[in-house]
């Protein structure tokens, strides 16, 4: 188990690092969409009827913003698609320090999207991460650890910025 300093200093020491790209293995579709869209009971006629997205505001079938971390997730097997990167070479991931310094369990504090562009059919999604803060420690209800603060930001296949997202977690001793 790590020391607390040499655990902090570390953390630090990833503030800002651009891990990726990390790549999408499909091009934005309709049976993903139309799947996700059964499974959040999201009707809107936007994202599966060709018929009425012509006549809306985007000329096309769109995807749902809120899919968007579905088109690059790695998935059980943690298999990246062709063309992706994961840190790098030396970069510690804060993730595994955080677990290796004992703070094993995990919890979603907030999530915040801001979506720039949709997502049409054929787009090729992929995108970075970087850890933007990492707290000092704290005592919560939960437990004893750190809250961290990243940003997610997704491309399409022409460079344009598409989302960011930023995610913040709890990794804390219970």
């Amino acid at each position: 188990m790590l020391e607390q300093a040499e655990l902090e200093q570390r953390l630090n020491a990833c503030i800002g690092i651009v891990v990726g790209p990390l790549r999408s293995w499909d091009p934005v579709n309709m049976p993903m969409i139309r799947h996700w869209c059964d499974a959040m009971g999201d009707l809107n006629p936007l994202y599966t009827d060709p018929e009425f997205a012509t006549q809306g505001p985007y000329g096309e079938i769109i995807a749902p913003p809120s899919m968007i971390q579905a088109w690059t997730m790695t998935g059980y097997t943690r298999r990246l698609a062709p063309g992706s990167k994961g840190l790098p070479e030396g970069a510690d991931n804060h993730f595994d320090l955080l677990t290796d310094g004992g703070y094993l369990s995990v919890v979603a504090v907030n999530c915040d999207q801001h979506y720039l562009q949709p997502l049409k059919l054929g787009d090729q999604i992929y995108q970075t991460t970087q850890l933007e803060s990492v707290s000092e420690k704290k005592q919560t209800a939960l437990g004893e650890g750190y809250f961290t603060s990243e940003l997610f930001t997704y491309y399409n296949q022409h460079d344009e910025k598409v989302v960011d997202m930023h995610w913040r977690l709890l990794r804390f001793k219970p």
